[in-house]
């Protein structure tokens, strides 16, 4: 089936190639939209720029998150499921498509789609490149023109329907999304399930840290985020201790202290990450200042110092009887 009409909207035509089935969709903020497209230029040899089929991964947008290609919103809407449709659309909505298709091809190439990217608008950005980093994104960039995208819609999933990216909620939903990870991480653990329970906690602390962008540092609105950090935090610390990841927990658990070096937790889990990496002096130095600071967990401090102890005098046998071995003459 063919049909040809203008969408009730300036600088685009709509063509449908296969008709779709059921209602249209009704898009609302947090919907998420599955399909394929193909970006074609408006000249004779219809020269193909994007293929989302090339991936094998179709292409998902949510409704209402500042897509850059605003019209793409716009075109779905219009669409059935199963519907395949091909829409010209006038330079008028394509000059955002450069910084688009960058973006894109750069995470299928497993790279960062905001690597070097200022931060400011996507107009201002474009204007900051000098280079997309490929020649046909560059001539769109330079000359913005009419594109021709065909499209092929699988599904609509309404917000509730499907397990939200954390980038994808709204302030609410991460606020409530907190707890629920952080008893689940709890769970797992009781569970002995370490690698499991550090995603929920470190989701948690995801969630948290983008709430926090968004305040004064030190300020009220931020000091009560941060106070939902540092138990999160500390608990994922633990799952890595329990995985032998030390060196994860020291760079985390340092990171904590220099906001709050009063923290006796987080020095007690970096002095047992030192100690498992053979800091012996930066692993007494921090049990002691978790002596000083708790007082009541003088006894696990205690505890912990003479199990450093014994291990550090096993490593200095074990190193001299290898030494020694170094450096005795050869026999016969």
């Amino acid at each position: 089936m063919e049909e040809t009409y203008l969408l009730n909207v300036e600088g685009v035509k709509k063509k449908i190639l296969h008709g779709g089935q059921g209602e249209l969709p009704k898009l609302q903020d947090g919907s998420k939209i599955t399909f394929h497209f193909q970006t074609l230029k408006d000249d004779f040899e219809r020269t193909v720029i994007d293929d989302s089929r090339e991936a094998g991964i179709p292409m998902e947008i949510i409704v209402g998150k500042m897509f850059k290609l605003e019209i793409w919103e716009t075109l779905l809407s219009s669409m059935r499921a199963g519907e395949v449709a091909e829409f010209w659309c006038d330079a008028i909505h394509t000059g955002m498509y450069a910084l688009v298709s960058r973006g894109m091809r750069r995470i299928a190439e497993g790279r960062d789609p905001l690597e070097g990217q200022k931060h400011r608008c996507g107009m201002g950005n474009m204007f900051d490149y000098h280079s997309t980093g490929y020649d046909d994104l560059d001539e769109l960039q330079r000359t913005p023109q009419p594109l021709i995208f065909i499209m092929e819609l699988f599904r609509v999933e309404e917000p509730s329907a499907y397990k939200r990216d954390t980038w994808a909620m709204s302030k609410e939903e991460k606020l409530a999304a907190v707890p629920v990870l952080h008893r689940e991480g709890n769970r797992l653990v009781l569970r002995k399930e370490f690698g499991q329970a550090a995603e929920k906690y470190q989701e948690a602390v995801i969630c948290l840290r983008n709430l926090q962008a968004k305040e004064k540092p030190w300020e009220d609105g931020w000091l009560k985020l941060e106070n939902l950090v540092t138990p999160l935090v500390l608990n994922y610390c633990q799952c890595q201790l329990e995985l032998g990841e030390y060196y994860e927990v020291l760079e985390h658990t340092t990171e904590l202290l220099q906001k709050h070096n009063d923290n006796a937790k987080a020095y007690f889990k970096r002095a047992k990450a030192h100690a498992a990496v053979w800091n012996e002096r930066e692993a007494r130095e921090d049990f002691q200042r978790v002596a000083h600071l708790d007082p009541s967990m003088a006894a696990a401090v205690k505890k912990e110092l003479k199990q450093l102890g014994e291990r550090m005098r096993k490593k200095h046998v074990e190193d001299r009887k290898r030494y020694q071995g170094l450096f005795q003459p050869p026999r016969g």
